[in-house]
């Protein structure tokens, strides 16, 4: 039986996803992840934050995503000196630990968080130069207000790409991610445009680099795997064929992958991160099932991305608000309580939903950006 609720209209969710983004924006630039989940309150993702700067970019919202990547470069160069550190360690043979390396994410002064977090992630990284560079282009804007905090990026990246971190999900650390490095590999072809030759001329080689370990080590059954050496899939895989581009949605790769993600980890249209997934009882996540969209539509199969972009639609509550994930089909339902008991309820509204719905509607034309911007939506 389904439990979805009906779909509400597509026009007023993207209104309600609109405001309630640009109005959470802090006066720093960030985004919240969630203005009331506990785990969330208070702290911006480099990652979750460059995926809703791009979709707040391709709504014409151009101070916003502008300030927000102001945000990130002034993140970063205020931590030159560690990012110095990491790559002359790395490149003397000695590697930082885990708990050396930069943070996942930030309070939204920029500082680092005083609470106990799996920080150590490299996504966030390559996703906000990727980001970035999408916005300079789509809007032709000038890149030197942000080359040299794209620069130290790179380098942090180029000197780190191949360790194990924590995933998407701040999860599984002892592992080398395939959506990681597809964030990696997108950053870092974006960052080439940006940075001096020299430093480009680097990128090049390690992206060639990257492409082959992902190719040898990073596909099983002929589509992409959860981390190098796996059997599994991951619902973040649908973001290396878009909105990242690291595989070309019409190959053999991506046709596999979409395919794998569809039949192991979706049902009706709602998508689960991983099977094995115990958090909040394993439930389905509408931003994955947008990223899942944006790739069926990238290949060009347009009627299954609107039905995805639909069933996101209808996870929506009566307030217009999107939730991380849905409690209808949970792959490990006693576990969802142990969850609520810990940091209460599902994180709703969750901003990164809010803008993968906006990102797979623009796409799809089904959200019409002037039409949702002539109300009072700041420019």
């Amino acid at each position: 039986m389904s439990t979805r609720r009906p779909r509400p209209d597509i026009d007023a969710l993207a209104r309600r996803s609109l405001r309630l983004i640009g109005a959470l924006q802090t006066t720093e630039g960030a985004y919240p992840a969630s203005p009331t989940f506990s785990a969330y309150v208070g702290y911006s993702w480099l990652r979750d934050g460059a995926f809703i700067a791009d979709a707040m970019s391709s709504a014409g919202q151009v101070d916003s995503a502008g300030r927000f990547f102001e945000w990130c470069a002034d993140v970063v160069l205020r931590r030159a000196g560690a990012i110095e550190w990491i790559v002359e360690e790395t490149s003397a043979g000695r590697r930082p630990p885990a708990e050396h390396m930069l943070p996942a994410r930030f309070t939204f002064s920029g500082d680092d968080g005083t609470d106990d977090w799996w920080d150590f992630q490299l996504d966030g990284y390559g996703t906000w130069l990727w980001a970035l560079a999408a916005h300079l282009t789509r809007h032709q804007l000038d890149p030197a207000p942000y080359r040299e905090a794209a620069a130290l990026t790179a380098r942090y990246l180029l000197a780190s790409w191949e360790r194990p971190c924590y995933d998407w999900w701040e999860e599984h650390a002892q592992h080398v991610h395939v959506s990681t490095l597809a964030c990696v590999a997108a950053g870092l072809d974006a960052a080439a445009s940006i940075v001096d030759t020299d430093l480009s001329a680097d990128i090049r080689s390690e992206l060639t680099a990257i492409r082959r370990l992902v190719m040898t080590q990073g596909i099983g059954g002929g589509h992409l795997l959860k981390w190098l050496g796996s059997t599994a899939v991951d619902g973040s895989l649908a973001a290396a064929i878009a909105p990242l581009g690291f595989v070309d949605p019409h190959s053999e790769v991506a046709r596999r992958t979409i395919s794998a993600i569809e039949s192991h980890l979706t049902v009706e249209g709602g998508v689960h991160r991983y099977l094995g997934d115990t958090f909040f009882g394993g439930g389905q996540w509408p931003l994955l099932s947008c990223f899942l969209g944006l790739a069926h539509l990238a290949a060009g199969d347009t009627g299954r991305a609107n039905a995805l972009l639909d069933w996101a639609a209808s996870t929506a509550t009566d307030d217009l608000d999107l939730p991380e994930q849905t409690p209808g089909h949970l792959i490990a339902p006693g576990m969802r309580q142990e969850w609520i008991d810990r940091w209460g309820p599902v994180a709703t509204p969750l901003l990164w939903s809010h803008a993968m719905f906006l990102r797979l509607g623009i796409a799809l034309g089904r959200i019409d950006v002037e039409a949702i911007t002539t109300d009072g939506v700041a420019q």
